[in-house]
């Protein structure tokens, strides 16, 4: 073995070290949050989410008593006026000045509304007609109103139900993307932690092979072995050489993808340590396939959506409905020319009046839309009735998963015991000359196979039980579920 290959394979060795000492150790948890604060999808969501709060916001507010003020500091006029009466002009000159004090009351249980106004006005006017002067007035007027709509929905509270079926609406689906990347940075960061995982085995498998290649070169030197041996046990440090690089390009390349997904610098120093426990979680089918059917936001959107064609039905059948109204006012107006006698001798002005809205002929349009409303209706529940089966099916085959999942376990683990025994065994054997270089060459692979097969059997099972996770918004390793809570709400 030359100086320059001894150099190159420690450059190799050092490599596998990743930078360990200055690198950041980059938690699944510390991912999650990343992905979570530079997501667009995420951000996207969140601005969906915060438009339907404040819709919903805005709404209720408009449900309390609003209030207000129109002033009208100033008001001049001068017209010539033709009057029929005397068939003659008159010049007619106006001075006014006033405010309407207006508070409104909205009443949502039965959609009609509550009105007072309170105006005040100063009136200064003359005219040319019969040698008039100015006059001077001032007026007020106190009136108190209620409209209240008959035969008809309630506009009112529909509304407000729309917008509390829309922030529910936004609010899941801000959980789903947030469960989305949770499982999108959960699968790369397990990926890239299998491909440092092989790195650091590829590297002991060129350990091995480096070993071997020393144990060989002294009895060769010593003249107990052919040279032939030492070729071989070089060709298969070679290989393990040439693996330990390729390994090691994959690892660069999925930790580049890493980055793109959370938005970190390439040159970003991090290591990933994932938790692919020996344990596994008993889970049990029947509280999984309940939990999901309960709890899915594919199932609560798909309530919603038949709650909004409920709701179309409604608006639907108002298009040409049978509907009324009846308002009713009670107010006083008082006039003098002193604003403190105004309301000396008040005149009382008070009123009812009913309209009803009788629709005649309409070619049977309200009779089609709302058999289109009711038809829309039985299909949303069609689709949830399927959007449970298809959810209840999902997760049993997700269970079937993590139970295959925990066979595979079991097997790879018996399976890197047998072959590291195999291997020391084989090694002493080779150590004795009772080997030869291409068979401890096969038994050092065999060890490095099952050992990369154990990790991955591992991390298939945290990915089938995250599936499970996510097919059923419950979190059986830490026995908990998974609400679709928002931050700040």
């Amino acid at each position: 073995m030359t100086i320059a290959a001894v150099r190159r394979l420690t450059a190799l060795l050092a490599f596998v070290g990743l930078g360990v000492v200055e690198a950041e150790q980059l938690t699944l948890d510390g991912a999650l949050q990343r992905a979570l604060d530079r997501s667009p999808t995420i951000l996207t969501a969140r601005n969906s989410l915060e438009i339907s709060r404040r819709n919903l916001l805005a709404q209720r507010a408009a449900l309390k008593s609003q209030f207000f003020l129109t002033l009208t500091p100033l008001q001049l006029s001068r017209d010539r006026v033709f009057n029929d009466l005397v068939s003659s002009y008159n010049t007619q000159e106006q001075t006014q000045a006033g405010g309407l004090l207006s508070i409104r009351q909205p009443i949502e249980w039965s959609d009609g509304t509550l009105s007072l106004n309170q105006s005040v006005n100063w009136r200064e006017a003359s005219s040319s007609f019969a040698g008039a002067g100015k006059q001077t007035t001032y007026s007020s007027s106190l009136q108190l109103r209620y409209s209240q709509p008959l035969f008809t929905y309630n506009r009112t509270r529909l509304n407000l139900q729309q917008l509390e079926l829309d922030l529910e609406n936004a609010r899941l689906g801000y959980a789903v993307q947030r469960l989305q990347i949770e499982s999108d940075v959960t699968r790369q960061y397990l990926d890239l932690y299998y491909r440092q995982r092989n790195v650091g085995i590829s590297a002991e498998e060129l350990r091995n092979a480096t070993e071997s290649l020393g144990i060989i070169q002294s009895k060769v030197d010593a003249g107990i072995t052919a040279a032939e041996e030492y070729y071989q046990a070089d060709l298969t440090r070679a290989n393990s050489q040439a693996t330990l690089e390729n390994v090691q390009m994959q690892y660069a390349n999925a930790r580049d993808n890493f980055c793109l997904l959370l938005g970190l610098p390439f040159d970003f120093e991090f290591e990933v340590d994932a938790d692919v426990r020996p344990q596994t979680v008993r889970v049990d089918l029947a509280e999984a396939v309940d939990h999901g059917v309960h709890h899915r936001m594919e199932v609560r959107q798909s309530d919603l959506a038949v709650r909004n064609s409920m709701a179309q039905v409604v608006r639907t059948q108002a298009l040409n409905e049978f509907k009324g109204s009846v308002d009713v006012s009670f107010g006083l107006i008082g006039t003098d020319k002193g604003v403190a006698d105004v309301y000396s001798s008040p005149t009382r002005n008070q009123g009812i009046a009913v309209q009803l809205n009788v629709p005649l002929f309409d070619w049977g349009e309200s009779m089609h839309r709302v058999a289109a409303a009711r038809e829309q209706v039985a299909r949303s529940e069609r689709s949830a009735a399927e959007e449970r089966r298809r959810i209840t099916a999902e997760i049993r085959q997700a269970h079937r998963a993590l139970i295959n999942q925990e066979t595979q376990i079991d097997i790879a683990t018996k399976s890197v015991d047998n072959a590291r025994r195999t291997y020391e065994i084989n090694l002493e054997r080779y150590r004795n000359g009772d080997l030869p270089s291409k068979d401890i060459a096969f038994y050092q692979t065999q060890l490095s196979r099952e050992q990369l097969s154990e990790v991955f059997a591992r991390i298939n099972y945290e990915l089938a039980l995250l599936d499970l996770k996510v097919r059923t918004l419950y979190d059986f390793s830490r026995g908990e579920p998974l609400a679709p809570a928002v931050d700040g709400d």
